[in-house]
């Protein structure tokens, strides 16, 4: 199904795979029954195996599927960056790794809003299991954390856009268990400072010029991606907020708070 086929069917996927008829993969389509989270489990395993490492990185982020209709679980008009716009469509949450050995999504959650949960005959209708309660995009990511964690994969970071930077309960969750995190945050995020509470924008604001660094985060579509960077130290020392600069557009800033988790990076400050 990844293949770069121009059309994928039962006859063109088993003359790409070798095989000399399409009844294998028409049973596949068709009859075959298997247990998603179980093929989730191998999968996370052979990630952990092939690309594993202590400093690998849990990455979460969402996205969004276009529909046409109202029956497929847990559709509704919501906005998607997909699309750019509030659409009809289903959010999946995902979780991906990295590690120098390459990257590969691992684990996923099918997002159900308020106006699903609230409605069993409509969960019922859709093979929702029973039960099934709402879960916020960053509770959903949480959960797929701590399968990775119990599953013993070998991670040192998570990171996430503002959906999930912004969000306390995740957060604090990360910094109970001691997970070392660098997670994107609002420009009126608020941080407590020894001064009292500043916002995110404001801190950078009143850097010198001496604080910033100008650095590289790797190649992209159009070559070298250099940044203005600077690292400010918040009310405890393994929470920092990192600020990233446009070279090109100085008014252009993105914010990140940082845990380096204490066990793992300080032990001096325990």
């Amino acid at each position: 199904m990844l293949s770069g086929l121009e059309r994928k069917t039962s006859w063109s996927l088993a003359e790409h795979a070798g095989e000399t008829a399409p009844d294998g993969m028409q049973r596949l389509f068709t009859t075959a029954r298997w247990d998603a989270d179980l093929v989730r489990d191998d999968l996370r395993g052979y990630v952990a195996g092939v690309l594993g490492d202590p400093d690998g990185v849990l990455i979460g982020d969402d996205t969004g599927f276009e529909k046409g209709g109202t029956r497929s679980a847990g559709v509704q008009r919501q906005y998607t960056g997909t699309a750019g716009k509030i659409t009809n469509c289903q959010i999946g949450v995902f979780l991906a790794y990295a590690s120098g050995q390459g990257r590969a999504l691992v684990d996923r959650e099918l997002y159900l809003p308020r106006s699903w949960t609230g409605d069993p005959l409509r969960l019922a209708a859709a093979g929702v299991p029973a039960g099934t309660g709402f879960a916020t995009k960053p509770e959903l990511l949480q959960q797929m954390i701590k399968r990775a964690a119990a599953a013993g994969m070998p991670f040192g970071w998570v990171a996430a856009d503002e959906a999930y930077g912004d969000n306390g309960p995740l957060r604090d969750y990360l910094e109970e268990e001691e997970i070392a995190y660098v997670l994107a945050v609002s420009r009126d995020h608020l941080l407590a400072m020894p001064v009292g509470r500043r916002r995110a924008d404001e801190l950078a604001a009143r850097l010198p010029r001496r604080a910033w660094q100008r650095l590289s985060c790797g190649d992209g579509a159009k070559g070298e991606r250099r940044y203005d960077w600077a690292l400010v130290a918040a009310g405890r020392p393994e929470i920092s907020l990192l600020i990233r600069r446009s070279i090109s557009r100085p008014s252009q800033l993105a914010f990140y708070l940082c845990q380096c988790a204490v066990r793992r990076c300080c032990p001096e400050w325990r």
